[in-house]
């Protein structure tokens, strides 16, 4: 697969970002045949604004969870979340879903597309929630950027997996998001697919500004972040390595 050259990008521009993102006290636990399972206990961390940030942590640790609460998808028992100071944990599933929209994107590792939609369609869909006239435009020039604009009448079932996950970021991104959450987004690809999703995640990353916080059970990819957070058993065991840049 052609990945977007360097000479391809436009020139970096200043960071826009003003968004910064703090956990404060996060637990988490489900309650399985009568038992109490704790999946996070106690999750405090912040997330400096244009930050790359990479979660680390085997199966089971907590990543899905922990991700899926700083983003909002889902709700902590205990702790406070808060994006640019605003705490977004009691907000209603009405106010929370537009608010998303505008502010997050997320790359889940099973691309969850709509299978009635082509990927022209599966992008757009972000910026149609908005009102965006400019949806299509928008849609049509990152499909472009991965390579897709042969496939973007396809739908996801004539899309390989490597195509899908390229879609499925294209929809991260068609809002502009502040910041970009990344759920093992390279799990069910092959080396060579996931070298390019990685690869364009982080010089997306680069060019627009956004903070990027992304899960993974990868060594090789947490050496690609700025900083690295250990979970291990629903604890951050490590509470922030720098990488050397």
């Amino acid at each position: 697969m052609k990945c977007v050259e360097k000479s391809e990008l436009p020139e970096k521009r200043a960071p826009m970002n003003t968004y910064s993102l703090e956990a404060i006290g996060i637990s988490k636990s489900y309650t399985v045949d009568e038992r109490r399972i704790i999946v996070l206990d106690d999750i405090t961390l912040s997330v400096p604004a244009g930050e790359f940030l990479v979660i680390e942590g085997k199966s089971g640790s907590g990543k899905s969870t922990l991700l899926s609460i700083l983003s909002g998808l889902d709700k902590p028992d205990s702790g406070r979340i808060k994006l640019d100071a605003a705490d977004i944990t009691d907000l209603s599933e009405d106010e929370l879903a537009p608010y998303r929209n505008r502010t997050t994107g997320f790359v889940f590792q099973a691309f969850h597309l709509v299978p009635s939609l082509t990927a022209l369609e599966n992008v757009m869909f972000p910026a149609e929630l908005n009102n965006d006239s400019a949806a299509a435009a928008k849609a049509g020039e990152l499909l472009k950027r991965v390579n897709l604009v042969e496939r973007m009448n396809n739908f996801p079932h004539q899309l390989s997996g490597g195509e899908m996950q390229r879609v499925a970021l294209c929809r991260a991104l068609v809002n502009g998001p502040k910041i970009v959450f990344a759920d093992e987004p390279t799990g069910n690809l092959d080396s060579s697919n996931s070298n390019a999703i990685l690869e364009l995640l982080g010089q997306l990353h680069k060019e627009q500004g956004s903070t990027l916080v992304l899960a993974t059970h990868s060594r090789e990819i947490a050496q690609m972040a700025e900083r690295v957070l250990i979970l291990r058993d629903g604890r951050i065991v490590d509470g922030g390595k720098k990488n050397k840049r």
